[in-house]
């Protein structure tokens, strides 16, 4: 019986978790790094998944092949195998009594590479016949992509949602039951929308268009109703990101027919900010009023992240829409409830993104009601944002706060002065280890 691993083990328990603050590494998040350092410095793909990592801390393999042993060693941050317990083979083996003489003889990492290889080629072996595990590790990384967007660097989670698009299209090619057919067609389009929401976030709405285009046929493909109604949502952020209300407003309302989950929260909200800021009032009060009565149904299967419209996420699109409609009591009073409930919910499904928005509608209110003070501190948390999440809608909505600090009722105001110039390091520089509104307070000071 094998020796239990426990040098690896313990690496990996010291390594902390990318996901969950607090908590150390899982094997399949080790596996995971593994193969992304892997692809970055090799340019190919491995396959390496949680399962080989448990059979790696069992001791069922002591010496994996030479790429997997750098990975581990590059995440796992040590300088030698020893260090992980990784050892070879102590003697030659009844068939090769002279090491020297083998016709193996320092062999032993292209033995092993070979094997790692042909488990990277299990999936193009399934293509003709698709493994339903294959399928549901393409779903399971969607969901991990989703939950996990803007709380990692986003550059990884934008290379894995590729890799998943075109590893779906790929087995697409070859031959599989039907219901894998749906299935793959939705992993696809789950992707590329993933793809057309990161678009947006990174200021290239036209980019977004190609890829939610391709998504929505894949969702017809599929045949799933959330997964349309998903594209939808998506088409219509990026329509309301080029100013196209009009456009985006037809994508919600079109959505709805196809909602059940929390998108239909999300779609019957969106198009009511829609209307509104298209200056269709009364339907948007009308819309607004549909919205607040929506409750999606729970016992369809969420994807998370930016596919999830929690009670949070909808109340700060209602403050948005009573800020279009003039209401500025209104908005602070659904932004300061978002807020609350986003301080109050588990970090798995906190969505950040749409939480610093929220707080800047805070600002928003707090500006047009003349409470400087209330909107500097809501505009605080928003300012730390680190440099990689400073996303251009966020930019866009930080930038429309500094202009209503430059309206005739603050252009006088010292405190004012002090939120302009802390804005204006936010959008022009890097985040700092100094707080943006200090450096902006020495600054107006000085």
């Amino acid at each position: 019986m094998s020796e239990p691993n426990e040098l690896l083990r313990a690496a990996r328990e010291r390594t902390p978790s990318p996901s969950t603050p607090g908590a150390h590494m899982s094997r399949a998040e080790l596996a995971e790094a593994v193969c992304a350092w892997l692809w970055a410095t090799t340019d190919t793909r491995y396959e390496l998944d949680g399962h080989y990592i448990a059979k790696l801390e069992r001791g069922a393999v002591r010496w994996p092949g030479a790429a997997y042993r750098a990975g581990l060693r590059q995440v796992l941050n040590v300088a030698t195998d020893s260090e992980l317990g990784f050892t070879q083979a102590g003697g030659p083996g009844p068939l090769c009594p002279e090491g020297t003489s083998c016709s193996m003889a320092g062999m032993e990492d292209e033995l092993i590479d070979s094997g790692d290889e042909s488990i990277s080629l299990l999936a193009l072996a399934e293509e003709s016949n698709v493994g339903g595990l294959t399928v549901e590790q393409l779903h399971a990384d969607i969901q991990r992509i989703a939950q996990n967007y803007l709380k990692v660097p986003t550059k990884p989670l934008f290379q894995r949602s590729v890799a998943i698009r075109d590893r779906a299209f790929r087995l697409l090619s070859g031959r599989q039951p039907p219901q894998q057919t749906r299935d793959l067609y939705a992993a696809a389009g789950w992707a590329l929308t993933m793809l057309g929401w990161m678009a947006v976030d990174l200021g290239r709405p036209d980019v977004a268009e190609s890829h939610t285009r391709t998504a929505w046929a894949c969702a017809d493909a599929s045949g799933y109703n959330e997964l349309r109604a998903w594209v939808r949502a998506t088409q219509h952020t990026v329509a309301f990101w080029q100013d196209d209300v009009e456009h985006a407003a037809e994508f919600a309302q079109d959505g709805l027919q196809y909602a059940a989950g929390s998108s239909a929260l999300f779609l019957a909200s969106a198009a009511a900010l829609d209307l509104a800021r298209a200056g269709r009032t009364d339907e948007a009060r009308e819309a607004l009023d549909q919205a607040k009565r929506t409750t999606p149904d729970s016992a369809v299967p969420e994807v998370g992240g930016v596919f999830l419209c929690t009670p949070e996420r909808a109340a700060g699109l209602w403050s948005d829409t009573h800020l279009a409609l003039g209401e500025p009591r209104l908005t602070l009073e659904h932004a300061d409830r978002s807020v609350s409930l986003f301080e109050q919910a588990p970090h798995a499904v906190r969505n950040p993104g749409s939480e610093r928005m929220v707080r800047l509608q805070q600002v928003k209110a707090h500006l047009l009601l003349g409470e400087l003070d209330g909107a500097r501190e809501c505009l605080t948390p928003v300012l730390a944002t680190k440099t990689e999440y400073r996303m251009r809608p966020l930019i866009h909505r930080v930038s429309e706060v500094a202009a209503l600090t430059r309206t005739t009722q603050y252009a006088e105001d010292p405190k004012a002065q002090v939120l302009h110039q802390a804005i204006r390091e936010f959008v022009r520089f890097p985040a700092t280890v100094r707080d943006p509104l200090e450096q902006a307070t020495s600054k107006v000071n000085a």
